[in-house]
């Protein structure tokens, strides 16, 4: 196997409230190697996005604070680097794309200024030559009529173009890793398969490593290699693609791959759709052992007693619960 581009180990990201200590990620380790898509799925507030902007140091602090883990990247720790020395890896070696253009697109700079600033920053070009380059890399991600939009501003696109603009700025200087967080939440269903498109392309294009976050199942069974499963700030399984869907091991996994609804069988077959009972935890002083405990219909009392280890079951296939693993960790 190729060596890790980026290894998440045990990181803890905190939140300071009024009520108390958010516990938002919890022990969370992730590794994802080169030119491997990772998907990272769980229903919202299970620490996803939160564990991709801790890698960057993008969550805001205070009130957030990564309190314990390490970021390595190539090897490299990031959380003790100061400002500075992570801007330098920003965008050029790890760039994102986030859950809303909109909102991560200056309305008051046009969309060819604000590429064009990543491109003079890392790549040192002029700025008629980052013009060109942005030009060249809005034609890339399918832009029609590159010369004349690079002028316009983010309120003249469309949600699916904002986002295929959001895909030019974060590949503009070939990074190594792309973290997508959510990049198809907002946008209707032909987009949403538009734009994941786009981004297998140009990952086979820039021979990229892909962190992609998701809460939708059937997009990770189309994109990722590798699979990550987050339930309330934790790792509770990880697995190749194929072995995750066909052998689910945690209740939990099994819940989220039965609520997928199955376009073959509706025609033959009226069933309603398998829900999750109960709501995912408070994150502020949670309980001790399995977090998802409370809503398993598989839980005993020994789950409530310890937090069960991410263990591996075989074939490389990790799963935190008891049942699985043989016992509580010592």
């Amino acid at each position: 196997m190729s060596e890790p581009l980026l290894e998440i180990r045990d990181l803890k990201t905190h939140f300071a409230t009024d009520n108390g200590i958010v516990r938002a990620v919890d022990g969370v380790d992730i590794t994802i190697r080169r030119g491997e898509t990772v998907g990272v799925v769980g229903e919202s507030g299970c620490g996803k996005t939160v564990t991709a902007m801790s890698v960057l140091k993008l969550i805001a602090m205070p009130p957030g604070r990564i309190v314990d883990g390490q970021i390595l990247w190539q090897g490299r720790d990031l959380i003790p680097l100061e400002a500075d020395e992570l801007d330098d890896i920003r965008a050029k070696d790890i760039a994102m794309v986030f859950q809303e253009p909109m909102t991560s697109l200056n309305p008051v700079y046009t969309i060819g200024e604000q590429i064009a600033e990543g491109l003079r920053r890392h790549e040192k070009l002029s700025r008629r030559a980052a013009l060109e380059r942005t030009v060249e890399m809005l034609r890339l991600v399918q832009i029609a009529n590159a010369e004349k939009r690079v002028h316009d501003y983010p309120h003249q696109f469309s949600g699916g173009m904002r986002q295929r603009v959001m895909i030019a700025m974060a590949l503009s200087c070939s990074p190594k890793l792309l973290i997508a967080d959510e990049p198809t939440t907002a946008l209707d269903v032909t987009i949403q398969a538009q734009i994941l498109e786009l981004l297998a392309d140009m990952k086979a294009r820039f021979g990229m490593a892909v962190m992609l976050i998701t809460h939708a199942m059937g997009v990770v069974a189309e994109t990722a290699q590798r699979v990550v499963v987050m339930y309330a700030g934790r790792v509770i399984e990880e697995a190749p693609v194929d072995e995750l869907f066909a052998n689910p091991r945690h209740p939990y996994t099994q819940g989220l791959i039965r609520s997928i609804p199955h376009i073959d069988r509706a025609a033959t077959t009226k069933k309603r759709l398998e829900a999750i009972p109960g709501v995912v935890p408070r994150l502020i002083d949670p309980a001790p052992g399995c977090r998802f405990a409370p809503r398993c219909r598989f839980a005993m009392p020994a789950c409530r007693l310890a937090t069960p280890a991410l263990r591996d079951v075989g074939g490389g296939h990790k799963v935190a619960c008891i049942l699985e693993t043989g016992g509580l960790p010592q």
